[in-house]
């Protein structure tokens, strides 16, 4: 069974920099491609990077070069997030699929919980 769990959502000033984690079952994590969703309050859900089994990444542009995924050999994945923006303030939730695809048009069918993620100005 799939089960993601995010961590380090935080609350952080504009400038800042926060590390989230997503901890993934054995069986999603070796085979599958993983990354991060966001949703803010009345907006609908951004898909912001991925990674695939061969460590290929993607990025919205809305992220790239301030944000970094990465994935390590004890099953987490991790978002890098440098240089918060207020804008950047939403729930970020992981996600994983059987199937990868660029992030703008990649469709995970599983999902964590989401850790909550605030920056102000």
């Amino acid at each position: 069974q799939v089960r993601l769990v995010e961590s380090g959502g935080d609350s952080v000033q504009s400038g800042g920099s926060l590390r989230l984690a997503c901890s993934a079952s054995e069986y999603t994590f070796g085979s599958d491609a993983m990354g991060w969703f966001r949703q803010a309050p009345g907006e609908e859900r951004e898909g912001i990077a991925n990674i695939d089994s061969d460590g290929v990444t993607s990025y919205a542009d809305s992220v790239k070069g301030r944000f970094t995924i990465s994935k390590d050999n004890a099953y987490t994945m991790y978002l890098q997030m440098n240089s918060l923006k207020p804008e950047d303030t939403a729930m970020y939730y992981c996600a994983a699929d059987e199937v990868d695809d660029l992030i703008g048009t990649w469709a995970p069918d599983y999902w964590g919980q989401g850790t909550q993620v605030t920056v102000s100005a």
